[in-house]
């Protein structure tokens, strides 16, 4: 999500901060392009006027003609904007209710309204410990009925039993008294939705809502239909009075214009992202980090913690052990692999990196991908456990039966080779010297490092838990950090 406007307004805040003082004209003139790149991301136009009539009051002037760093001032400022606009502090689930407490799904067909109540109901389980029902008053569609159940049981939420013949209303009202009698905390009502906004489909969420009396109306939206996203949520919010907005899709939205618009147009927080189809890729809206991911600062935390959820981190630090101690065999390098995959693959990981925006494309380029890495774990679990744990076995003929068990190319197999034997000696050199000794002291930029090596997620960096995966795969590959040309190693 907002690649596009991120790799734009990198390149106009990159001409700024390249400059040592600017003049009003040059603030101007970025303030043009920032207009411009926001337009580009299907930001509704009057988000544009406001957003960029806010910075430019503080941007041109004395505050930061006068500053040390005037560039950097200029960039504090959208992002300060950016975090206005966005909603400036995170909200959550009200969940502060006489159980049992009812949750509201709403918004057009095709939006994921289904998919989103289910990962709703499997994260307030998961993480809250609440026990949740739901209930579909999807009664037009049969088979959306069918899908909750479905998601109900994969993710173990109950649903309510289907009775044909009701109707939305008096569905809802039998999921709260089977709320009540079965002692739910909380019930997610799944409500219809339309290929458009109409009269029929108002009428009955404001019977259902009036019903329910939910301490939560979300609507669900698409993030890729921008404007129309926008379009909805003030029909909704104009009707039903909304509390949250749940934006789904956003890995597969580039501009993420939606995003910016639905906050300021409704005055209705953003409160979850949808990340992906699984049922866990549901993410706590947060408008600060999401400014940084957009001006290209990265989100370390946003990282932290999902590394934190995801990576058992006792395996973690057995392995971050056997690194330092130049013991990384290619059982280690599998495991790295499954660690980045829940992290999100090599895109997700370097997308919450500071300044790894333009490196995403690089890789891109490069053919460096999740699929890479699938081949490569196909590649390791075909070897025996002898040659995994030493490389140094795995002659011609090994390497042909390695090829033709994983369906790759012994071409494949030495770059993986060749890849684990960069990485266990980088890895040898932190154990022995630190990363900061390792990279050139405190003060070491990425384009002073060895080509093709990152210090990103390396163990034992201050501030990322041991275990985090080493980016593996850039080595070798040709790729080289900010610059362009290729660095002679002394």
């Amino acid at each position: 999500m907002f690649d596009t406007l991120s790799d734009r307004l990198s390149t106009v805040f990159g001409h700024l901060t390249g400059r040592g003082a600017l003049t009003d004209s040059d603030v101007v003139e970025a303030l043009r392009e920032v207009r411009v790149a926001l337009l580009e991301a299907d930001v509704a136009l009057p988000v544009v006027k406001d957003f960029v009539e806010r910075v430019r009051e503080k941007a041109v002037g004395q505050e930061v003609l006068r500053s040390v760093t005037p560039g950097q001032q200029v960039v504090k400022i959208v992002h300060d904007e950016l975090v206005e606009t966005l909603g400036r502090e995170p909200a959550t689930l009200d969940l502060n209710a006489v159980p049992p407490a009812a949750i509201m799904m709403v918004g057009l067909q095709g939006s994921g309204k289904t998919t989103t109540t289910a990962k709703i109901a499997n994260r307030l389980q998961a993480r809250d410990k609440k026990k949740v029902l739901m209930a579909s008053l999807d009664t037009r569609r049969p088979a959306a009925m069918e899908q909750l159940k479905v998601l109900g049981e994969q993710t173990g939420a109950a649903t309510l039993p289907i009775i044909e013949g009701q109707n939305a209303v008096d569905i809802a009202k039998r999921a709260m008294e089977a709320a009540k009698l079965g002692g739910y905390d909380i019930v997610m009502l799944d409500t219809a939705g339309r290929g458009h906004v109409d009269e029929a489909l108002m009428g009955e969420a404001e019977q259902i809502r009036a019903a329910a009396n939910p301490v939560e109306t979300l609507l669900v939206a698409d993030s890729p239909t921008g404007q129309d996203a926008v379009h909805v949520a003030e029909s909704f919010e104009g009707r039903l009075g909304l509390t949250g907005i749940v934006l789904t899709r956003i890995d597969g939205d580039g501009r993420g214009g939606a995003a910016l618009s639905m906050r300021a147009v409704t005055g209705k927080p953003i409160k979850l992202l949808g990340v992906g189809e699984k049922m866990d890729a549901l993410e706590d809206f947060h408008p600060e980090r999401i400014a940084g991911r957009i001006l290209g600062m990265g989100d370390v935390v946003s990282l932290v913690e999902k590394a934190a959820e995801t990576i058992d981190q006792a395996e973690a630090q057995k392995i971050a052990k056997k690194m330092k101690k130049g013991e990384f065999d290619l059982d280690d390098l599998a495991e790295q692999l499954r660690q980045m995959k829940k992290l999100g693959g090599m895109q997700g990981i370097l997308g919450l990196l500071p300044g790894m925006g333009k490196m995403k494309g690089q890789i891109a380029e490069a053919g460096i991908g999740d699929d890479v890495f699938k081949h490569q774990e196909a590649i390791i679990s075909s070897m025996t456990g002898k040659e995994r744990a030493n490389p140094k076995l795995l002659n011609a003929s090994r390497k042909k039966r390695v090829a033709k068990g994983s369906g790759t190319s012994v071409q494949e197999i030495n770059r993986l080779i060749k890849m684990h034997r960069q990485m266990a000696d980088m890895m040898k050199k932190v154990g022995k010297k630190g990363m900061q000794e390792l990279f050139g002291g405190p003060g070491a930029q990425l384009d002073e490092m060895p080509p093709g090596e990152l210090p990103a997620a390396a163990p034992g960096m201050p501030g990322v838990p041991p275990g985090m995966p080493a980016l593996p795969g850039l080595g070798g590959a040709g790729l080289q950090p900010r610059g362009g040309k290729k660095k002679r190693r002394k």
